[in-house]
């Protein structure tokens, strides 16, 4: 089953994102916080949504989150519409193969249409040959003349430094930056 999170997800979401930066080989790279996702997924202004993948438990009960995908709108300058990116997609190892990953990915393709959605992207590590080859049997296809760029840390805030047209405190401009993330 496929459903929205909820604000009592966070936990089960946090702790799978933790596993899925472990199997990125990046564990030190996820610092956020239950508090920081429950703000994003669920504050005033939400920035981000999670949908989640539940096994069924015995007798009809719901034996809990099995995977989850949190994602967000962009838009298309080229389109003029918005579409879906895609940050994280995860199923935890006991629960692959039973089709989660594949309804997770299905249901952001019928909010895309259901929405006039013009694209639904994402990005996918190189080495992970299980999830390239999967992403290719539901027919996406890869964008190899684009490569991403990221700015983070230290030239994000030398960059930040230049727009603020001072010399600003790599002190605040850490607290700024830990803020926004």
């Amino acid at each position: 089953m496929i459903r929205s999170a909820k604000p009592s997800d966070v936990p089960a979401i946090h702790a799978m994102i933790r596993e899925l930066a472990d199997y990125e080989r990046a564990p030190q790279e996820a610092k956020a916080t239950e508090e920081q996702l429950r703000e994003a997924l669920f504050g005033a202004h939400p920035a981000v949504f999670a949908l989640i993948a539940e096994e069924a438990g015995g007798a009809g009960e719901r034996a809990g989150p099995v995977g989850f995908a949190l994602w967000f709108r962009n838009f298309s300058t080229w389109t003029g519409t918005h579409g879906v990116y895609l940050e994280d997609l995860y199923v935890t190892p006991r629960a692959r193969g039973g089709g989660h990953g594949k309804a997770l990915l299905a249901e952001l393709a019928r909010i895309c249409v259901e929405r006039g959605y013009a694209r639904f992207e994402w990005s996918v590590l190189d080495w992970n040959e299980p999830a390239i080859g999967f992403y290719a049997a539901i027919g996406a296809e890869a964008m190899d003349e684009w490569t991403v760029r990221r700015l983070s840390g230290e030239p994000l805030r030398a960059l930040a430094a230049q727009a603020m047209g001072t010399a600003v405190t790599s002190d605040f401009l850490s607290e700024a930056t830990s803020l926004s993330n």
